[in-house]
């Protein structure tokens, strides 16, 4: 392909605007219109590609709703109920506050479906627990905070499965099902680290919470707990679709939050609504770029000529998921996950499909990649959010981050080489990929 095509041309325009500041949304729309002007195309083929890519795909109002509940959980005290449940569980042993820590994204994965969500709320909270008088370094604890983060959007419900399932068309219910075992494998794996550190650094021992407080603890934080069986049990029950899921999952957490336990005042709450537009808008200007540039790669045919070549290298399904993987993981220390899952997925997905992979696996081990990326430098979002939310300097952050980057690499692995792991919970279900 010469430097001077016009699908060429668009991709150094697409650079040059992101390199300039421009939003990677925005430099995809400038661009890809830049280039129906080049191809001599209708030019008003953006605001088409644009108009039915969001107009029609119900689906994507799942994605405001899951970001509007997570808010509304972090503005009422429901976070709060479920860290001192997870506090009860789990604060006693060495290094408690740690496991704390993977418990409370465990349980908040249920609910959000987004690791910024995640880390800004009870991430944030935990940071402050950890770090009061000492008991762990600061760099230590924002590093933990970080990577349970990644476990949000990887246990159901989850936003970047929702724009995955956009993509390749796999069924939302089956994505998230599949979420479940490596999710939970993911925080096994970080669990592991904190053992191992929590005797190596001398981590303090939490006071016990005596078992006689167990119960009103349970009964206290029991709606909290409940939001996932309220949410899950809808979509796998056929009551909800996924969508009308989320706008369950919004209404019952301003329920129990204003109703229940009367902790958020009107200001609160449309602070809540306005954040929740501000990061669906972000998020709808990347969706609404990558809707008109993958017009744009369907006219180049880029995934046949991509499907072309890799048949070309004979690569086995094993050779690809391990390709794969090396991309992914290569892209997610320089791009947004949202960019990757919209532009460079669908591209790959063609090929997965002929080599006879289940979407379904595929789109797990993809989002798992994706979410290791928001942790690994030098772009690593979630990197940058805790520096800020801890005033840590990076180069301890990432110090501290590696030994859990590795054991999530050593997860993501067995995700991929094992597809049981994946599909035993969607089977069971009923699926029959």
């Amino acid at each position: 392909m010469s430097l001077t095509s016009p699908f060429s041309l668009t991709i150094i325009a697409i650079i040059a605007l992101s390199f300039l500041g421009l939003p990677i949304g925005h430099a995809m729309i400038a661009s890809s219109i830049f280039y129906l002007l080049l191809a001599g195309l209708d030019m008003g083929t953006a605001a088409e590609q644009i108009l039915n890519g969001m107009y029609t795909n119900y689906i994507l109002l799942a994605v405001p709703l899951f970001i509007l509940a997570a808010e509304l959980m972090n503005i009422g005290s429901m976070t709060d109920r479920l860290m001192v449940f997870c506090n009860a569980i789990v604060g006693r042993f060495r290094g408690g506050l740690a496991y704390v820590n993977i418990v409370q994204s465990i349980i908040f994965a249920g609910m959000s479906g987004s690791a910024i969500a995640d880390a800004a709320g009870s991430g944030k909270m935990m940071q402050q627990l950890m770090t009061k008088d000492g008991k762990y370094p600061a760099s230590y604890a924002a590093a933990l905070t970080a990577v349970t983060a990644v476990i949000g959007p990887i246990i159901p419900p989850s936003i970047p499965m929702v724009i995955y399932a956009l993509v390749s068309d796999a069924s939302i219910g089956y994505l998230f099902l599949g979420g479940v075992i490596p999710g939970l494998l993911m925080a096994l794996a970080q669990m592991g680290i904190v053992f191992f550190d929590a005797r190596r650094l001398n981590f303090p021992v939490e006071k016990p919470t005596p078992v006689r407080d167990l119960p009103r603890i349970t009964w206290e934080a029991l709606p909290s707990l409940m939001m996932p069986v309220v949410l899950l049990g809808g979509i796998y029950s056929g009551v909800t679709t996924p969508t009308e899921a989320a706008a369950v999952a919004a209404a019952y957490a301003l329920l129990i939050s204003v109703v229940l336990y009367r902790s958020v005042s009107f200001g609160d709450f449309y602070r809540s609504v306005l954040a929740s537009a501000r990061t669906t808008a972000s998020i709808g200007m990347l969706i609404a770029g990558a809707l008109i540039f993958n017009y744009v790669v369907t006219v180049e045919n880029i995934p046949q000529t991509v499907a072309a070549v890799l048949k070309a290298w004979d690569l086995s399904p094993t050779g690809f998921l391990i390709l794969v993987n090396v991309i992914l993981l290569i892209l997610g220390c320089l791009l947004e996950g949202t960019t990757i899952l919209l532009v460079v997925v669908p591209v790959l997905i063609p090929t997965a499909r002929v080599l006879g992979l289940d979407v379904v696996h595929f789109g797990i081990m993809v989002v798992v990649n994706i979410m290791i990326g928001l942790i690994t430098p030098p772009y690593g979002l979630l990197l940058f959010i805790m520096t800020r939310i801890a005033e840590v300097p990076l180069r301890d952050l990432v110090r501290d981050v590696l030994p859990f980057l590795w054991a999530m690499i050593g997860a993501l692995v067995l995700i991929t080489f094992f597809p049981g792991l994946v599909l035993w919970l969607p089977r069971l279900f009923g699926y029959q990929g």
